[in-house]
């Protein structure tokens, strides 16, 4: 097995070994399936085909992220009409932008890992 000399993307997951070491798609599949919902994570093409399972988990991430800001950008104007006192809610507006950073951080990650992937398995770009 030749083993590739790739960069690693300062975004890149600590949870995923480097591109091209031993088991290294592995490690990046594993890191995959804690993305997505638990029921996405077992289908058989997704687990013979990490760079699909990658694919989704983009889908999936991305989704989250549209969520979070969704839940930012109204927090302000529906929160105090459900009765919560002003405290929890700047404590819920700093969880979603903390949250938002971290869904951002996530993205950029999937993204790293992906490219990897797709560069081990298909054709050239």
């Amino acid at each position: 097995m030749t083993l590739t000399s790739t960069r690693i993307s300062p975004d890149w997951p600590c949870q995923v070994k480097t591109p091209g070491s031993y088991d290294w798609e592995r490690s990046a599949v594993r890191w995959l399936r804690e993305l997505v919902p638990a029921r996405y994570a077992s289908y058989p093409a997704l687990i013979r085909h990490p760079v699909l399972l990658a694919r989704h988990a983009q889908i999936q991430v991305q989704h989250e992220i549209r969520v979070a800001r969704t839940a930012l950008q109204t927090a302000r104007a529906e929160l105090p009409v459900l009765g919560l006192p002003e405290s929890v809610i700047e404590h819920t507006i700093k969880l979603y932008a903390a949250e938002l950073l971290q869904l951002q951080h996530i993205a950029r990650s999937v993204r790293a890992v992906t490219e990897a992937l797709a560069r081990r398995g298909g054709p050239p770009a």
